[in-house]
């Protein structure tokens, strides 16, 4: 662990420079970087404005978005795009050390129905200790807190041995086109952390999700004479039912790091759509939803699971048996993930470095949702954990925001795990 002297001069750095983060902050939220529209690059633009500003060697480059999405390994988009920006901010060390990635996502989802909201949903305002705004908790309060983490280590009287990385990564929140782009183009560290919100505990584990479609036949007919007709609402129901038996089977056992969740590996359908007439008995429908994946299961088997339990349902009937539900996938697509338990040490420097600050240990636990974490821990052999301000309640939900004393607490953890995992010359 950093010497009481260092730990000093970063939190009195991080201190001086609230105001500084909580305009930071503000300012991000306001930009309205929805997956997949032009903000989403507008705000990698900003950020590489402020990284240079810093000092930071800076890889600012267009991801080739068609040529990334063809390759087998790509793992999915949901929002369509014609382009997206990739950025890596380095804060290079003087060698012999390990290198810290940070990494943390730009893009937000929809604000969904604004009456819903207190305010614009992109004011940035900031209230009572809080910065309000969809996003500032899901994440741009987390990689605001990475960035003055950064600043902070630049400010210190002794060097860092290891590279220091701020990756700014587009598209999580569809699949991960920025972490897929930016392991694609070479960029590797010894250790990861994501802070996404945890609370400030440690998430070394996420469960997968899976998106799929639904299409239900019917037979349409005039709704006087509702009988001659199949109606496709109807057919849905023995397979909604089925999806439902499917999802309390998957959970009745579970790695004890979900146990903190009720119905840790969720199935839900999101949308559905049926009929185009008021008088008309409808003759299709199409349902689309998301399918957990369980800790350690293949993605392979997570399909099959569902696709032989809408099968079963459509043997049961008779007209499914023999008109059955087409199970189609799109979209993203999130496999579970683990931090390996060779780990170089990265979950123990991470706690210790949050009780230096904070006085408690923090819980562990891992989450119901997918993240950019398999990917790095997966395909890029990075160690990762989750560890970053915010109220998991708190995301994509109206009224969202984010807690400026987090914000501060988890600046000041990031930069004392750094001093202990890269050294100091």
């Amino acid at each position: 662990m950093a010497p009481d002297d260092v730990r000093a001069e970063i939190a009195a750095t991080v201190k001086e420079e609230t105001a500084a983060m909580t305009a930071l902050l503000a300012e991000l939220v306001r930009i309205p970087s929805v997956g997949g529209s032009l903000a989403e690059s507008e705000i990698q633009d900003r950020l590489a404005e402020w990284l240079r500003a810093e000092g930071l060697e800076t890889d600012h480059w267009d991801i080739p978005v068609d040529e990334v999405a063809a390759e087998p390994a790509f793992p999915g988009m949901e929002a369509p795009r014609t382009q997206a920006m990739g950025l890596v901010g380095r804060l290079p060390g003087v060698g012999g050390g390990r290198s810290l990635m940070l990494n943390g996502h730009v893009d937000v989802v929809p604000p969904g129905e604004l009456s819903s909201w207190s305010d614009d949903p992109f004011s940035g305002r900031v209230q009572g200790g809080l910065v309000y705004g969809r996003g500032a908790c899901d994440m741009k309060g987390g990689l605001v807190a990475a960035l003055f983490a950064v600043r902070a280590l630049r400010r210190l009287p002794v060097r860092l041995r290891g590279d220091v990385l701020v990756a700014c990564v587009a598209g999580e929140e569809d699949g991960g086109l920025g972490t897929y782009s930016l392991l694609r183009r070479g960029w590797r560290a010894d250790a990861c952390v994501i802070p996404e919100p945890t609370g400030l505990e440690l998430v070394p584990a996420n469960a997968g999700a899976l998106t799929f479609r639904l299409r239900v036949p019917g037979r349409s007919a005039h709704a006087a004479q509702r009988d001659s007709g199949v109606s496709a609402i109807e057919k849905f129901w023995p397979v909604f039912a089925a999806l439902r038996a499917l999802e309390a089977g998957r959970n009745t056992e579970v790695d004890p790091l979900m146990r903190r969740w009720t119905i840790p590996y969720a199935i839900e359908i999101g949308t559905v759509q049926a009929g185009d007439w008021s008088s008309t008995v409808p003759g299709d429908l199409v349902a689309e939803g998301r399918l957990g994946v369980a800790l350690g299961e293949d993605t392979r088997a997570a399909r099959h699971a569902l696709e032989q339990a809408v099968a079963e349902a459509c043997a049961s009937d008779g007209w499914l048996s023999q008109h059955p539900v087409q199970v189609e996938w799109w979209g993203g697509s999130f496999a579970s993930g683990r931090l390996p338990e060779e780990d170089g040490g990265l979950l123990s420097r991470l706690t210790e470095a949050h009780i230096a600050v904070t006085g408690a240990a923090p819980a562990s636990w891992g989450a119901p949702y997918g993240s950019d974490l398999r990917l790095l821990t997966g395909l890029g052999g990075i160690p990762t954990v989750q560890y970053g301000p915010g109220d998991i309640d708190r995301m994509h939900a109206p009224d969202e925001c984010v807690s400026i004393d987090e914000v501060a607490t988890a600046a000041q953890t990031l930069a004392l795990l750094a001093v202990d995992h890269c050294g100091t010359s």
